[in-house]
């Protein structure tokens, strides 16, 4: 069996599931049971077969809201590990870090089209540090007080995820002077990201080798899978951007969220609208079990 999950906090209705319901029934997905995880915020929809006609019916279904669809065995996760910038934050450090170079358009429209997919992300790392070389190593505690804000529903996602027994990694493409305090205050057992090197109190203009990109997003989600003894279908991957794509494809419940267009296209399971505790209710989660503190 399958579970759509659809997700509109405070106005989701039963007219609404009513019509995800027929929806799924044309595509030929055979609907049975229908159950609300929290009244008027979400619910689940059982089906027996074709999950991928499923997500297309279900596309645009619910007006400001979400649809998850995943196998019904093994929903909840057991490991989740996530991508910081534009996911777990709401900024991108290494922008937010050029305005204070007062270089931040140079740099953001060459982040933007590294997420897009349209350059290589290890080069366009190098590109964008090598432009904030001799830029004070103070303007990083200052980016990381005045810039740098938790995405809503990160805390709860990650703690409650914690609290029920799961890994939680954060790893990052972007440094670890953003990467650990943020890591330390949404709650997640490790940080993984790249080291910006600085000397004589000024950023170098260089990055440490070997620089955390696709690569070491994937690597990192199957060596956690296999360190917890983990089936691939009980894991959870989110991100924006197309490094994080790789781990996307191969979790079992792998999130574009917010996404890139190449992120969204290729991803199992996409959240436009909501905030991170949709990927709460994505594992049957209840407000009343969530930790947020």
């Amino acid at each position: 069996m399958f579970i759509a999950t659809l997700i509109a906090p405070g106005t989701l209705s039963g007219g609404d599931i009513s019509a995800a319901r027929d929806r799924l029934a044309e595509a030929g997905c055979a609907p049975a049971d229908t159950a609300w995880i929290d009244d008027g915020f979400a619910a689940d929809m059982t089906f027996a077969e074709l999950p991928e006609a499923a997500r297309t019916a279900l596309e645009g279904a619910i007006p400001g809201g979400d649809v998850v669809v995943q196998a019904a065995a093994g929903r909840e996760k057991k490991l989740l590990v996530a991508d910081m910038d534009s996911t777990m934050i709401t900024v991108e450090c290494i922008d937010e870090l050029a305005d204070y170079a007062g270089i931040k358009p140079q740099i953001a429209e060459i982040t933007e089209r590294a997420m897009r997919g349209e350059l290589d992300f290890e080069a366009a790392l190098d590109a964008r540090v090598a432009l904030l070389a001799d830029l004070d190593e103070a303007a990083i505690g200052t980016c990381l007080k005045e810039r740098v804000v938790i995405m809503p529903g990160a805390a709860a996602l990650v703690r409650t995820m914690k609290a029920r027994g799961a890994l939680t990694v954060l790893v990052s493409g972007g440094f670890t002077r953003f990467a650990e305090p943020v890591a330390a205050t949404i709650g997640f057992d490790r940080a993984i990201a790249n080291r910006l090197l600085i000397e004589g109190g000024v950023l170098t203009g260089k990055v440490a080798k070997p620089i955390v990109g696709s690569y070491t997003k994937l690597e990192t989600l199957l060596a956690a899978t296999a360190e917890r003894g983990l089936a691939a279908a009980a894991t959870l991957a989110v991100g924006d951007g197309a490094n994080d794509l790789a781990m996307i494809e191969r979790a079992g419940l792998g999130v574009a969220y917010r996404a890139k267009p190449i992120v969204a296209a290729a991803a199992a399971a996409r959240v436009d609208h909501n905030d991170l505790t949709a990927l709460l209710y994505a594992q049957g989660i209840r407000r009343e079990d969530w930790v947020s503190g």
